[in-house]
């Protein structure tokens, strides 16, 4: 349960980052947003990031093998860095109507073939 938990929690926490890092790329397509200054931008990526970091820190004292949870800190950077991956492929193709070209699903498919092979017992 605190895989699970550790997992859904560092979900929510990359979409804020994600928010926070690309979102302000979409504010000139939004009526509020169109005459913000570069400080106002970054207040509010501020904001966002700092509820990333609300849902962050817990998900990575769960999750952690020394705080009772089931997972190593370099197993827990690499569940943050797929997850992130994950969320920031939904948010490019639904946000930004990117498109997944070939190279892309691929180098994605080797960071998943990286995760097999850091949580693998040899």
């Amino acid at each position: 349960m605190k895989g699970l938990t550790t997992i859904v929690l560092l979900a929510i926490s990359n979409t804020f980052m994600t928010f926070a890092w690309y979102g302000h790329l979409k504010f000139k397509d939004m009526a509020w947003s169109k005459s913000l200054g570069l400080f106002s931008v970054i207040l509010i990526s501020w904001g966002l990031a700092f509820l990333e970091y609300v849902f962050q820190v817990p998900a990575n004292r769960i999750g952690y093998k020394e705080e009772g949870g089931p997972f190593g800190l370099v197993e827990l950077k690499t569940i943050q860095e797929a997850v992130s991956l994950i969320v920031f492929m939904i948010f490019s193709t639904v946000v930004f109507k990117q498109k997944l070209e070939w190279n892309h699903l691929l180098g994605f498919s080797l960071i998943v073939v990286a995760v097999f092979i850091i949580f693998k017992k040899w």
